[in-house]
């Protein structure tokens, strides 16, 4: 696998030799994607695949219905060449979001469009209620988006079996423990399902269509019911050994400090800035059951509750931004995730001056922290992106980003 730069941004390359002929079917689809149409001799320069390459595998995809034809683009002398772009009803990808009190279902075109999204409340998250409400949901989208069904995703609450840590709280999934989810949710709907953390399907979900769309490494920190950490490292999801990697709800901030929701131990992040704690302290004042509108609502009426969270959150965040840029060096952290983006932005005003780290350069091309794009929908959406990455992606690591300015 070669890589090149062009400008500050690595390119994904092709390689020639028919071996790789499903690689570079993934490179040729993702350099189509991110350009909104090319030619086959732009397709070629920038894959540096050989203009027969490129020939023999468009004419297979549009074949497939995964490319169509543009028309010719006006040019100079000569034929003007036929621009090819991703064909948006060449099928669809489900994501599906089973987090500790609601299910999120979506339906992405091929070129990453939203088609369909549903949301529903759930006070029971054990296996014998989520099973056959996960495959009624299922069926209630794909009819909704009458496409061919290309592959559906599923994210769910880490960490994946830890002892300790593993369906235990209100911030994970009881009954789970010890269940092959994947296998479970593939018999109850009929088809096969990929199962991600939370976390990491909604940076996935981030970098194909919110603020990581230009940005080939990158932490994002995920507002769930408890708090996550998605990593992509050169445009790619980095897993860890066993799909674990990010679980920063449990790195203790506060030695001895209060119970964690979900673990047991204490003083862990996620006992002082996960929605779940959030929801905890309003409903203390006798303020419950509340869903995303409500805490819209509190945070704009100013209330004392929410703005002592949003304090204690910026404080404990801006130690943990450093500490990720110390270990990973991202060119950014976004957060995002199931809270409100008036809140995420107030936390990401309070944190201030953030502690020195490497990431302290005078210049950069980004602020150290963002705020996501992708909002209440970025799991769902990092789900229904896992296939679509697998389809549309090269697998190889490799980042993924290609120059915007097409005429490089």
């Amino acid at each position: 696998m070669t890589i090149h730069t062009i400008g500050t941004h690595p390119v994904a390359i092709g390689k020639n030799p028919e071996r790789s002929r499903e690689h570079n079917r993934r490179v040729v689809l993702d350099v189509v994607r991110r350009h909104g149409s090319l030619g086959r001799a732009h397709i070629a320069k920038l894959t540096q695949l050989t203009a027969q390459a490129v020939a023999n595998i468009v004419d297979e995809l549009a074949g497939e219905g995964l490319l169509m034809e543009m028309g010719r683009l006006k040019s100079g002398r000569g034929q003007p060449p036929i621009q090819f772009a991703v064909n948006p009803e060449g099928g669809a990808t489900i994501g599906v979001e089973i987090a500790a009190d609601h299910m999120v279902t979506v339906a992405l075109d091929l070129s990453g469009g939203l088609r369909a999204k549903r949301i529903t409340p759930l006070k029971d998250t054990t296996p014998e209620h989520i099973l056959p409400a996960f495959a009624a949901e299922l069926a209630a989208v794909m009819e909704l988006v009458g496409a061919k069904l290309l592959g559906t995703g599923v994210v769910m609450p880490g960490p994946f079996e830890i002892d300790g840590m593993t369906s235990v709280g209100p911030t994970t999934l009881p009954g789970w423990a010890g269940l092959d989810a994947a296998q479970a949710l593939s018999e109850a709907c009929g088809h096969a399902v990929i199962v991600e953390n939370d976390a990491t399907a909604a940076a996935v979900g981030e970098r194909l269509f919110g603020a990581g769309l230009a940005i080939s490494n990158f932490c994002m920190i995920y507002f769930g019911v408890g708090i996550g950490l998605g990593i992509i490292q050169d445009g790619a999801p980095y897993r860890g050994a066993f799909g674990n990697a990010g679980e920063i709800g449990h790195v203790t901030v506060v030695p001895k400090g209060r119970p964690c929701p979900s673990c047991g131990q204490l003083g862990c992040l996620e006992g002082y800035v996960s929605a779940y704690v959030l929801k905890e302290k309003l409903s203390c004042v006798g303020i419950s059951d509340t869903e995303f509108s409500d805490l819209e609502k509190l945070h704009a009426d100013r209330h004392p509750v929410v703005e002592e969270w949003i304090d204690e959150a910026a404080t404990y965040l801006g130690p943990m931004v450093a500490m990720l840029e110390n270990i990973l060096d991202p060119q950014t952290v976004i957060l995002g995730g199931a809270l409100p983006d008036a809140i995420i932005e107030d936390i990401v005003a309070r944190m201030g001056n953030l502690p020195t780290s490497v990431a302290s350069r005078r210049q950069r091309d980004l602020p150290r922290v963002l705020r996501g794009q992708t909002g209440q929908l970025t799991a769902a959406l990092g789900a229904a992106a896992l296939p679509l990455f697998d389809m549309v992606t090269p697998k190889l690591e490799t980042s993924l980003a290609v120059p915007t300015d097409i005429s490089a």
